[in-house]
């Protein structure tokens, strides 16, 4: 039986600002979408890992509320593809927490780049 702990990344014990560990931190700006991703923008101080995932967070779930709303306003297919959003949506939410949790720069196609550039961007 192996009993060896072989979870040494140095990524991964490294500290955000918030006094918990990036990937955790991380993980939390996606728990409730763009409210904790707002959250951890704003308290974050140093962390270029928390406040990619932060900005990734609202602008994910920002673009999902709006691409909602116009499906819902297309009658019967719009109304359709609405209902098929909400299971893409969990999944889509499920990976990013998984992959924050790995601590792996995870960028979504078109969203990711604005991530980035927003996130180096704003000193709070």
């Amino acid at each position: 039986m192996n009993n060896k702990i072989e979870n040494n990344d140095a990524a991964e014990t490294t500290k955000s600002s918030t006094g918990m560990n990036e990937n955790l931190a991380a993980l939390l700006s996606y728990v409730l979408g763009f409210i904790t991703g707002i959250i951890f923008l704003v308290i974050e101080k140093e962390s270029r890992f928390v406040k990619f995932h932060a900005m990734q967070s609202i602008l994910v779930s920002v673009a999902l509320m709006v691409i909602s709303f116009v499906l819902g306003l297309i009658p019967i297919i719009g109304w359709i593809a609405a209902i098929l959003l909400g299971p893409i949506s969990l999944v889509l939410w499920i990976i990013l927490m998984v992959k924050a949790y790995k601590h792996v720069w995870f960028k979504l196609p078109v969203v990711g780049d604005m991530a980035e550039k927003q996130a180096d961007s704003i000193k709070l």
